[in-house]
């Protein structure tokens, strides 16, 4: 029977079409977000490495934010302004599954990694005393290692199985590859890359969710107890990276249910906005969030930018540098 089909090799990205009045705007907007992204991101992980004061688990979970930030900009930001360029809207069908399993990949893991960044801020709210014992640097890379193969294994599954559909269509109502838009695509029965892709979706989605807003709860409660300039800073930080993390979440529970929404047939430009969400937004805001904002991390980067005279040298950023474990500041 598949070799009746009409199996397509090429597939049509109409987001890329409808993109094509304005491209160079776009490819500048890109060059310019990519670039952004990854020289900031570069800079943190190079401080926390560099700086043995911060070899501690908030630090370490927060390099790992930002390297995932940048795999998941590489796996669409170089592509998108190659096409840009070029006013290519075409991707093999090889290509499509590479993007789609990193993408998916990117996304579950940010989910992992979230998850361990507000399990450790409640181990060191709630649990102060304990915490050196309860998390150490070797637990976070273990559970943070341990996160990125289970990703790994998870998407890898769902995108092979999703490989083996042959597909009929050739157009896909975005400007990079989701493994539901392939699956959509199949000329045959897709119920079990469907039931296993929704599956893992959503006990991985309850799991994290769950574990995450029961810390910031958590978290929450001690804020309250304390004195009211350090409960607005602690609750500013809360609503701050809550608001990070559900921007995240909208992005990508709309690429997993947007195929799901039956009879709502929403504007090619809705269903580009909505998706590069996850993967424009988290990597932009997450060095300034968990980076820049995080006192010791923005004083070892001033004196390191001060070292190269990059940055003037006005102010002494060590007398900036504070022990911030007992919160997020």
């Amino acid at each position: 029977m598949e070799n009746a089909l009409n199996v397509t090799k090429s597939l049509v990205l109409l987001g890329l079409v409808e993109m094509e009045g304005l491209k160079y705007l776009y490819c500048v907007l890109s060059i310019v977000l990519y670039l952004f992204i990854v020289f900031l991101s570069i800079i943190i992980v190079f401080v926390v490495f560099s700086d043995t004061r911060l070899h501690e688990p908030m630090y370490i979970l927060i390099s790992n934010l930002v390297l995932n930030g940048i795999f998941g900009s590489s796996s669409f930001f170089p592509k998108l302004i190659v096409d840009l360029i070029t006013s290519s809207t075409i991707i093999t069908h090889g290509n499509c599954i590479a993007q789609a399993l990193c993408v998916t990949l990117f996304a579950i893991y940010e989910m992992s990694t979230f998850t361990l960044m507000a399990y450790d801020r409640y181990l060191a709210v709630c649990h102060p005393l304990r915490y050196s014992t309860l998390i150490t640097n070797e637990k976070v890379i273990t559970l943070s290692v341990g996160s990125f193969i289970v990703a790994f294994i998870l998407v890898l599954t769902a995108v092979l199985l999703t490989w083996k559909l042959p597909l009929c269509g050739d157009r896909m109502n975005n400007i990079f590859c989701d493994n539901m838009s392939l699956v959509v695509l199949s000329c045959v029965d897709s119920s079990i890359s469907r039931l296993y892709s929704a599956s893992v979706v959503v006990l991985y989605l309850f799991v994290t969710i769950i574990v995450t807003l029961v810390s910031y709860l958590q978290i929450f409660v001690v804020c309250v107890k304390v004195s009211g300039e350090s409960r607005q800073k602690a609750v500013h930080t809360l609503v701050t990276h809550l608001l990070n993390f559900s921007i995240f979440l909208f992005g990508f529970l709309f690429i997993f249910i947007r195929y799901r929404l039956g009879s709502i047939d929403l504007p090619i430009v809705i269903h580009v906005l909505l998706s590069v969400t996850t993967l424009i937004v988290p990597p932009l805001l997450n060095p300034l969030i968990y980076g820049v904002r995080t006192h010791a991390i923005e004083s070892r980067v001033l004196h390191y930018l001060q070292k190269t005279d990059i940055w003037p040298m006005g102010t002494n950023p060590q007398k900036k540098y504070v022990q911030v474990d007992t919160l997020f500041l």
